[in-house]
């Protein structure tokens, strides 16, 4: 299978509070929508929620929850990882985009992670897991690069064979 993990992080691992993103850089959010378009997105209900427009166009969505009467528009609804598993064809790629908990269930399955890198540590209440430098290394950083007051680059991990 072809599982990818695409993140922003902060530098103490921090993702979100009250479900909602830290920070705005809208060449990340270019660049996770150039990533994932055409491609099939596996998320947890709150980040459904989250979204300020319901189902991400123009990708399968895939919303996975506990919750058996849930239902979400233009959206395949899962109630497993490995049901979310079953249904990734092996040649389609498809990525992890969170939270919490969806990053943690799916780190072992995934095959590379791309990150993004804030330099700065938020206030938060959603973190993304430690990275394994045993089990992932970096093939590939960006420069450090400005957006407004905030620093970020694009890391991506490979999955050590």
């Amino acid at each position: 299978m072809n599982i990818s993990i695409i993140v922003a992080v902060a530098e103490n691992l921090a993702i979100g509070k009250n479900n909602k993103l830290l920070w705005h850089i809208s060449e990340d959010l270019k660049r996770f929508k150039k990533l994932t378009l055409n491609c099939k997105i596996i998320m947890g209900r709150k980040t459904f929620y989250s979204l300020p427009n319901g189902a991400l166009p123009k990708r399968h969505n895939v919303v996975i929850t506990r919750n058996k009467s849930f239902e979400a528009p233009n959206c395949t609804i899962v109630h497993s990882v490995e049901e979310a598993l079953s249904i990734i064809d092996k040649k389609e790629k498809a990525f992890i985009i969170g939270g919490s908990s969806i990053y943690k269930a799916f780190l072992n399955y995934a095959d590379t992670i791309f990150l993004t890198k804030v330099y700065k540590n938020f206030e938060a209440d959603a973190f993304f897991p430690v990275i394994d430098n045993k089990v992932w290394t970096i093939i590939k950083s960006s420069e450090i690069m400005t957006s407004k007051d905030k620093k970020y680059s694009y890391i991506t991990y490979k999955k050590r064979l």
